[in-house]
Parts: C-alpha cells; sequence; structure tokens
C-alpha cells in the first residue's frame, strides 16, 4: 500500500510525463482491444459460412442414384468434407413448397419432376474448395457446379489481412509503449537518484526503492487500459444495432450479444476488459522492469 501510494504521489509529481505515458499506453490498448474484436468476429463469421454448404452440384434428369452415391463415396474419401447432404427431387420439392408457400400459384406450377436432384458439401477448409471442384467435374451427369468462390476467398483474404496488419500495428504499439515507459522511469529514477541513495544507505531493501517504480509503469498501463476501455464501449454501445443486424445471425456472437443482460455477456465482458487491464498493466511493468534492472544496480 505504501509502494501504491509512493507511486502515485511520483505520477503527480510529473503530469506531463505521466500524461504521455498513459496517452501511448491507451493508443496501443486502443488498437489492441479493436483488433482483438474484428479478429474474434471475423473468426466466427468465417466459420460459421464454413459450416454451411459450400458447394451445390445439380445433376442431369437422367443421372442415377448410383452414380450420385460413387460421387458422394469420391468426395468423402479426399478427407476434405465436413458434410455431404443428398437433397432429392421431392426433397428439393419439399424445399421449393415450403420457400413459397405463401404464392399458390408457384406451387401448381412445380412438380418433383422438373426440379434437380442435388448434393450439398461442406468442406473442411476452404481452401479444398477447388480441389473439390475438380473431383465434382470429373464425375458423370453433373450438369451444374455452384459455389460462391468470391465470398469465401474475400472473407479469408479479410481474415488474414485483419491478423496480420492488426497484429504488426499492436505489436509495434506495444514496443513503443514498453520504451516510452521505460524511458519516463529512468529519468525518475535519475531525478530521484539522491533519494534513492539515502534509502539503500539507510537499509532499506531493494524491492521497496523498487517496488513505487515497477507499480507507476503498471498505473500508466492500467489508467491508458481504462480509457481505452471506455472509448471501446462507448463505440460499441453506439454501434450495437449495427451488430446486432450484421453478426447477430452467427450463433456464436449472437447468443453473446443478442441479450446484453445475460451471463454469457457479463462474462464475456469481464474478461474482455479484465484481458484489456491486465495486458496494459503487464505492458507498463515491463517497461518499469527494463529501466529499474538499468538503472539500480543493486
Amino acid at each position: 500500500m505504501i509502494a501504491l501510494t509512493t507511486a502515485y504521489k511520483h505520477m503527480r509529481r510529473s503530469p506531463y510525463q505521466a500524461m504521455a505515458a498513459i496517452l501511448t499506453m491507451f493508443l496501443t490498448l486502443l488498437l489492441v482491444g479493436l483488433f482483438f474484436l474484428a479478429s474474434t468476429a471475423s473468426y466466427f463469421v468465417l466459420k460459421y459460412f464454413e459450416g454451411k454448404p459450400q458447394i451445390t452440384v445439380y445433376f442431369q434428369d437422367k443421372t442415377g442414384e448410383d452414380v450420385i452415391h460413387t460421387l458422394e463415396n469420391d468426395l468423402t474419401a479426399t478427407g476434405k468434407t465436413v458434410s455431404i447432404k443428398y437433397i432429392t427431387k421431392d426433397d428439393a420439392l419439399a424445399l421449393y413448397r415450403q420457400q413459397n408457400k405463401s404464392d399458390p400459384l408457384l406451387l401448381e406450377m412445380v412438380t418433383a419432376d422438373i426440379l434437380p436432384a442435388s448434393l450439398e458439401v461442406s468442406a473442411t477448409e476452404p481452401n479444398f474448395l477447388s480441389d473439390l471442384e475438380e473431383v465434382i467435374k470429373k464425375s458423370e451427369g453433373v450438369e451444374e457446379v455452384v459455389y460462391q468462390r468470391d465470398v469465401v476467398e474475400t472473407l479469408i483474404s479479410w481474415t488474414n489481412a485483419i491478423r496480420w496488419v492488426g497484429g504488426s500495428l499492436a505489436g509495434l504499439l506495444a514496443v513503443d509503449s514498453i520504451l516510452i515507459v521505460m524511458t519516463i522511469i529512468g529519468m525518475k529514477i535519475a531525478l530521484r537518484k539522491q533519494e534513492v541513495e539515502v534509502l539503500n544507505l539507510v537499509g532499506a531493501s531493494p524491492w521497496h526503492i523498487r517496488m513505487p517504480f515497477l507499480l507507476e509503469g503498471g498505473l500508466y498501463g492500467l489508467f491508458g487500459a481504462g480509457i481505452a476501455g471506455l472509448i471501446i464501449a462507448v463505440l460499441t454501445l453506439w454501434l450495437y444495432p449495427f451488430l446486432l443486424t450484421f453478426l447477430g445471425v452467427i450463433p456464436a456472437i449472437g447468443t453473446v450479444i443478442g441479450a446484453p443482460t445475460s451471463i454469457a455477456f457479463l462474462l464475456a465482458a469481464f474478461a474482455y476488459f479484465g484481458g484489456l487491464a491486465l495486458t496494459g498493466f503487464l505492458l507498463g511493468s515491463i517497461g518499469s522492469m527494463v529501466a529499474v534492472g538499468r538503472y539500480l544496480k543493486f
């Protein structure tokens, strides 16, 4: 408690240096927090689309079920499929009636004979879709192969871009934060050189001398995390209707953001903001530890 009070006094005595450190920490943690949210959301969106039928194979009317099952076995043998669902003509008619039940005229005009049988194929990874397409094209009786290659490839490229660009920027700012905290703590140790020497001569333990400086760096990180968390919370509340509309259809995300008062949401918010605060404290403490280890040689 004494060390914490001393660290706070150090911050009050040099407000401009403290503001510089807190501002750097705030920018770093703001980017880290936004990057984490964007990366997590993109991961669940990609997983959601990976679980959907990614290739639909339509067969010619004369194609027999033995040919369809042969293709199904060939696709399964690749080891690159999650599921393969066979949609018969009768199944296709049932789906058509379900989708157009509000329009009786359309229902009267369509029979099972004019609808094609099909296979709905889900791959283990979107990168395998091209390989599966090659297998399908070699099969007999295939009339059309439909899959949204551009959508899947765009999702993969955006996910990779978020991970690499966001991760790189967050890493650079984290290093910058550590260096700034290290410099500020080093300056404060130099300014209090006589005070430190007196404490050492009167028998104060090394940890008693070092602890206020270590906690000071951690406090910079906590204050920066608090401001960053507040900004992220305000942005989230402001964009909540859009997020609920856009991401609410994803089950893993919808169960959390769909009920802000639920236990799942509160636990997720606690873990997120707690992790942000812990990250800030660790970054500030690391910078302080480097400065203390360099300038206090006892």
